[in-house]
């Protein structure tokens, strides 16, 4: 996935306070830094995000769980609620328990979406930007359900 006109924020997950401001180049560190700072969340906006429907993105590890998350606000209608929760249980490969949430937002008109990354077709523990990429492709992979639903 090539990503134009990145924005990044590395912030407090408690506080939500922003720690630093890395450029670019801090999307080739591997992604296990998340795992190594856990009380931090990767904060990415970018216009490359339009083609999945989203202006930026968080990624951070599930305390609970501790698998890798990506956490979006996707703008489609409330509508695609089912296919939306079908696509989610059907596409994200791993335990008994699907830790994601998918929630309408009607003040902002969006989905929230909470996704376990580890569950998803084609992810290892490799550069923050491979996984982005795979994200992307996952996200790809809903917005067509969407299309092919409506």
């Amino acid at each position: 996935m090539e990503l134009n006109n990145v924005y990044i924020e590395l912030c407090d997950k408690e506080t939500e306070e922003t720690l630093s401001k890395p450029d670019a180049s801090f999307l080739s560190k591997p992604i296990t830094y998340l795992k190594e700072h856990q009380n931090e969340f990767l904060y990415i906006e970018s216009p490359s995000f339009e083609t999945f429907k989203t202006d930026s993105l968080s990624l951070e590890v599930d305390d609970v769980f501790k698998t890798y998350m990506v956490l979006l606000g996707l703008k489609v209608q409330k509508k695609h609620a089912s296919t939306i929760k079908s696509f989610l249980n059907e596409n994200l490969h791993g335990g008994e328990i699907k830790n994601f949430s998918a929630m309408f937002s009607g003040d902002e008109g969006l989905w929230d979406l909470n996704i376990p990354i580890d569950m998803m077709e084609g992810f290892q523990e490799t550069t923050i930007e491979e996984t982005l990429s795979i994200t992307s492709n996952f996200m790809t992979k809903l917005l067509s359900a969407l299309e092919q639903n409506n």
